[in-house]
Parts: structure tokens; sequence; C-alpha cells
């Protein structure tokens, strides 16, 4: 795979997961804009993580069966369609509709994935992985930037409408650029049947328990911190405004240069090394976090590395662990992809929920002792893992179900081939 294919599958990366965070920063807007509660303006929001969660279960899995480019050009059409719907809403209720039209097609990112570990040899997956998730963390971090920035000068339905012209844009882009890809055979089945495959894979596959153990644990704490952080910041012991949680999350933009060179430390050693750093990284990252407690500038610095080194653990453990279930079955990618994330997305939102809890009884200590607990249940597991698992990635030969490029050529963008 060319580094300008590679460049574009990150582009696509960042744009999908920006599509899920950037109206964030927009709802302040909608208050004014359409005349609504805050509470009820939150409702966009939550509608386009809804939909995204269900794109996961629902859509992600297809990326065994339909062809990769085929599949991609037209979630981001559809994608894009819908930001068009939100951004020209006359009221809230159809805005909410949009948005989850907007979360539900926007996995490509999931999608991205499978197919650009599918176009390399087995020794450079872990570094695209990197660099794909890169591209996603790229996304996540300047789509609130983004919209916030743009909503301010030119209104709230501002940021949906470059956000869909820019979506429709990079479809076209894939269409002319990706390569064409056969579907595996063993995924030619009853959608039903598709669905219920990640569930199946998740009892037949410890490796993959495993790693969604791994990352559960992990994004639970990383959640818990994130969902208390403002909390603590705006209390008696900092008494700063929300804006300060805003700037400290862009200390995470530094995993961005890290998760390429972890992914190529997973290429060199496997990704057990690499969880097993991840997971003693986030158990320091919990000490430096209880010193936030002690408030003014040292707590700040405290929480400042904290978070920082948070960050990179749960992000570089991410390229781990997807490297070790990607070269489980070639031809499952997705359906694999898709019990994971949804496992990792399960561990995020129990982490909230208990974060919140662990605040309301024993405050910001109670916090980072939970991220504390987590990581030593991931670490307990890594450490009583047989002996006889592998270490390292396994190299792949080519099979039959092994998604291949096509030797038949790319066919002229048109509506017809999205």
């Amino acid at each position: 795979m060319s580094r300008r294919l590679l460049l574009l599958l990150s582009v696509t990366c960042a744009m999908a997961v920006g599509n899920i965070y950037f109206p964030q920063a927009v709802t302040p807007l909608l208050v004014t804009g359409l005349q609504v509660s805050p509470d009820a303006a939150a409702v966009a929001v939550t509608a386009t993580q809804v939909g995204y969660t269900a794109g996961i279960v629902l859509l992600v899995p297809l990326g065994d069966r339909i062809p990769h480019r085929k599949y991609l050009v037209t979630l981001l059409v559809l994608t894009g369609l819908g930001l068009l719907a939100a951004g020209g809403a006359p009221a809230l209720p159809p805005l909410v509709v949009a948005g989850a039209l907007v979360g539900l097609t926007t996995v490509a990112a999931q999608i991205v994935g499978p197919l650009a570990v599918g176009l390399v040899a087995a020794d450079r997956q872990g570094a695209v992985i990197g660099t794909l998730l890169s591209g996603s963390t790229g996304g996540m971090l300047l789509a609130r930037t983004f919209s916030g920035t743009l909503g301010e000068w030119l209104g709230w339905r501002a940021p949906y409408l470059v956000a869909a012209v820019l979506t429709l844009l990079l479809s076209l882009a894939l269409a002319v650029t990706l390569p064409a890809t056969s579907p595996t055979s063993t995924a030619r089945q009853p959608y039903h049947a598709l669905l219920r495959e990640p569930l199946r894979l998740l009892r037949t596959e410890p490796e993959l328990r495993r790693s969604c153990l791994y990352q559960a644990t992990v994004f639970g704490g990383f959640s818990a911190v994130w969902t208390c952080l403002a909390l603590l910041l705006t209390g008696p012991a900092y008494g700063l405004g929300a804006q300060t949680v805003g700037l400290l999350a862009l200390v995470g933009a530094a995993t961005m240069f890290f998760t390429p060179i972890v992914g190529r430390m997973v290429d060199r050693r496997g990704p057990d090394p690499v969880n097993l750093i991840c997971t003693l990284g986030v158990l320091l990252a919990a000490a430096f976090l209880a010193a936030g407690t002690w408030g003014g500038t040292p707590g700040l610095v405290a929480l400042t590395l904290g978070t920082l080194l948070l960050d990179i653990a749960m992000q570089s453990g991410m390229v781990a662990n997807q490297a070790r279930v990607y070269a489980l079955r070639p031809d499952a990618r997705s359906r694999l992809n898709t019990a994971y994330m949804t496992c990792a997305y399960l561990g995020g939102s129990a982490g909230s929920w208990l974060g919140v809890r662990a605040w309301t009884r024993a405050g910001w200590p109670a916090v980072c002792a939970l991220v504390a607990l987590l990581a030593a249940l991931a670490l307990t597991r890594h450490l009583l893992r047989p002996r006889t698992s592998d270490t390292t990635v396994p190299s792949e030969q080519p099979t039959p179900t092994t998604t291949t490029m096509s030797t038949e050529p790319l066919p002229p963008p048109s509506p017809t081939s999205t």
C-alpha cells in the first residue's frame, strides 16, 4: 500500500470520527439558533452517538461481505446526505433524526482498518493500524475546534454543511483511488446470521476475549477520568472554568505521534509486550492523577502528566489489541472488529457510570482508585495468560478467503459505482 493511499485512509478515519464529535461544540449554538433548552439541544449529540453504536453492531459486519470500495463510498455518501439534512433542518426533531443517520453511517473508520490491514504484509500491520489511529485521534480533537470556531462565525448550520461537502468530496476521492477488493466467500450468509457472528467469535476465540478485556478495562478507566475531571477542575480544589478541561484534552494530541511508533513496535515484538507496558502505564497514570488532589499548580501539573500518560497508554493498547484481533481470522476481520469495538464501548460506558458513583461517594481519590483497579484486572489477566499463547502477530499466507486486490480496472466514479 502506497503512502498516498495510507494518508487518504487516515483522513477518512479522521473525517468519520470527527463527524461524531463536532456536534458537541455546536450544542450551545443550537440553544439560541433553534430556541430550545440546553437539555433538548444535547439530544442531537446523543442521537449521533446512539446511531454510531448501532452502526458498529448493524453495519460493520457487512465489511466482510461487501467489496470495501463500494461499501466505503456508499457509507460516506449516506453520511454526507445526512449532514446536509442536518444543516438544513428547520427544527430540532428533524435535526435529531438526521444526526442519528449520520451516526449510523459514519462507521467508515471501522471498515478502513480491516481493509488497510488486508493490503499490507503481516510485518507492517501494526504500523498501519497506528497511523490510522493517529488519523482518528486527530479527527476527534480537531472536530470540536473546527465546529466551534466555524459555528461562532457563521452559525450552527455551517459546520454541518461544510462537513457534508468534505465528506462527499472524500467519497469521490476514495471511489477513484481505492483498489477493488473481493469479499470473503465465508461471509456469504444471511444478514441475521452475520449479525450473530460477533457473539459466536467471542465464544470461540479466547484471544479475542482477552483483547476485549484489556481494552474494556483501560477504556473504562479512561472514561471514568474524563467524566469526572470537569467536576474536579470546576470544584473548590481548583475553581477553574470548563474551558480548562478542553485545553487539558488537547494534551492528548501527543498520542498522534506515539501510535505509529507503537505500531512498529507491535510489528517487531508482538502485541503482548506492548499490552504489558500500556497496563503498567495506566497504573502509573493513576498515581499521577491521584496527586491532582493537591490543587494549585503542582496538582495541575500532575493532572496534565497523568492524563497524557493515560491517553498514550489507552491508544497504544488499542493498536496492540487490534493487531492481535485482526490476525486471528483474516476472513472475518470486520466481524471481529465489531465484537472488539462493542466490548470496548461497553467498557467505556461502564467506566463513566462507575466513575460518577466513585466521585459521589469519595471524590477524586476514589476515581483514581477505580482506574488502578481496572488496570490491575487487565494486568492480572495478562500475567495469567497461557504461556503457549503467541506473543507475536502471526504472518498470513494468501488464501482464497483473504481479502485481495482485484486485477479488474477501476471504474470511473458515478452514482452507480457507489
